[in-house]
Order: C-alpha cells, then sequence, then structure tokens
C-alpha cells in the first residue's frame, strides 16, 4: 500500500463543481478529470465514500413559492442524477462502484444500508451516496457529515472552492487568514461558514474529523489523502 495518512475517506463534492464553466449542468471533460482522481485515491488502497450535491441542476431553496418538502425532494433526486454520473464515470476510469440511496429508487441505485456499504469498501468498491439523508429540511453537508460517522471515515474531506477555513470571506477580505487547524467548537461559536451549523454539530459530536480544500486543482483530492497540508483541519 502507498504511503497514505487516511484509509476510508468521505469526500464530499458540490453539484456545481460537475458542472465546471457551465455552471449548471454537468461537465462531461470535468467530470471526467475529477473522477480519474479519485480512481487514483482508491488505487492506492484507500476505502473511498462520495456524497455529492445537486446545485448544478436544482436546490432546495430554489422557489421561493413552491412548498419547502417538494423543492427538497428536487434537490434529492438531483443528486441521484449526479450520483450515477459519477458512477458511470468511475467505471469508465476502471472502478467498481456502487450508488446508495436514502430514497428508494431500486430500478437506479441500491438502498441505503449501513452495513452493506461498509461491506462494498472493504471490497474496494467506490461507494457513492445518494439522496442525502432521504430527509427534506437536512442539507448535503447534513447528509455526508452523517455518512462519513457511519462508515467509521478517518476523515469527512469537503472539497470547496475556497483553499481552506478563513477567519473571514476572502473574496471580500484581503487581508483573511486561513487557519491550518481549527477546532469543531471554534467553527460553530465563531460561525466560520465550513458547513451549515448541524452537519458541524454532528461532526463535533462525534469526534468526525473534517478537512476543508480547494477543488479547482482537482489533484488536491491526492495530496489531502497522502497528508499534504493544503487546507484546513477541522477536529
Amino acid at each position: 500500500m502507498a504511503d497514505i495518512k487516511y484509509k476510508r475517506i468521505l469526500l464530499k463534492l458540490s453539484g456545481e463543481a460537475l458542472a465546471g464553466q457551465k455552471k449548471s449542468g454537468i461537465d462531461d471533460d470535468v467530470v471526467r478529470t475529477i473522477t480519474s482522481k479519485i480512481k487514483e485515491v482508491s488505487d492506492l488502497g484507500v476505502e473511498v465514500a462520495i456524497v455529492v450535491g445537486g446545485g448544478n441542476f436544482w436546490r432546495g431553496r430554489s422557489s421561493e413559492k413552491m412548498d419547502r418538502v417538494t423543492a427538497d425532494h428536487m434537490g434529492m433526486l438531483a443528486t441521484l442524477m449526479n450520483s450515477l454520473a459519477l458512477s458511470d464515470a468511475l467505471e469508465q476510469h476502471g472502478a467498481v462502484t456502487r450508488v446508495l440511496s436514502a430514497v428508494d429508487v431500486r430500478q437506479m441505485a441500491e438502498p441505503y444500508i449501513r452495513k452493506r456499504a461498509v461491506r462494498h469498501l472493504e471490497k474496494g468498491r467506490i461507494v457513492i451516496f445518494a439522496c442525502g439523508t432521504g430527509n427534506p429540511y437536512f442539507s448535503t453537508d447534513t447528509g455526508a457529515a452523517l455518512r462519513a460517522t457511519e462508515i467509521g471515515a478517518d476523515i469527512f474531506m469537503k472539497a470547496t472552492m475556497v483553499d481552506g477555513v478563513y477567519d473571514k470571506d476572502p473574496n471580500v477580505y484581503p487581508d483573511a487568514v486561513r487557519y491550518e487547524k481549527v477546532t469543531h467548537d471554534e467553527v460553530l461559536s465563531s460561525n466560520l461558514k465550513v458547513m451549515d451549523a448541524t452537519a458541524a454539530a454532528l461532526c463535533r459530536d462525534n469526534h468526525t474529523k473534517i478537512y476543508v480544500f480547494s477543488m479547482e486543482d482537482p489533484d488536491n483530492i491526492v495530496r489531502v489523502v497522502k497528508g499534504e497540508n493544503i487546507g484546513t483541519l477541522v477536529e
């Protein structure tokens, strides 16, 4: 096995990351690039689980006039589409994948069962969790935090468009300072915008480590697994 820092990871990708410069939908070239790096990580002997958002198709709050539960259900279906796209691209790279859904869509994905997910990981399959928690009012970050805890991931890798956690918005304040390490309590008390408060509290209460890093360079997925200091560790 290669020199890796984490044996089992939960990688959280935004739906927008799959859209690339198109801003919506799926950019095939971007998806192929991202999935090639995920396959590279898997080939290092890392057990890989993935949660992907659906913002490139639909956000639960996209319509102010629509019933919130209905809108969130549509968002879950958007994550399923992205999960299937990732699965297809990964298998074109030679990976073996399984999509597990929190919502029953048996013709397209396996139902989520924790022990089944863990067994897939142990067999070297890349597991993609779709449809969040299966419940409205919960973000995909919360779904990712829950799955990371359930499968006993060594790290919850949160890929963003910013290279870590800052004391204030680096896009607005040029003097913003990036943290190398920060505690879960500091994230919550200072409202550092790592993720929504429900997800952050879930990680804190279950001692789930989070690593926040930039996805502008997909090679960063490999760098984090190898222990390079390119983002912010929350523990």
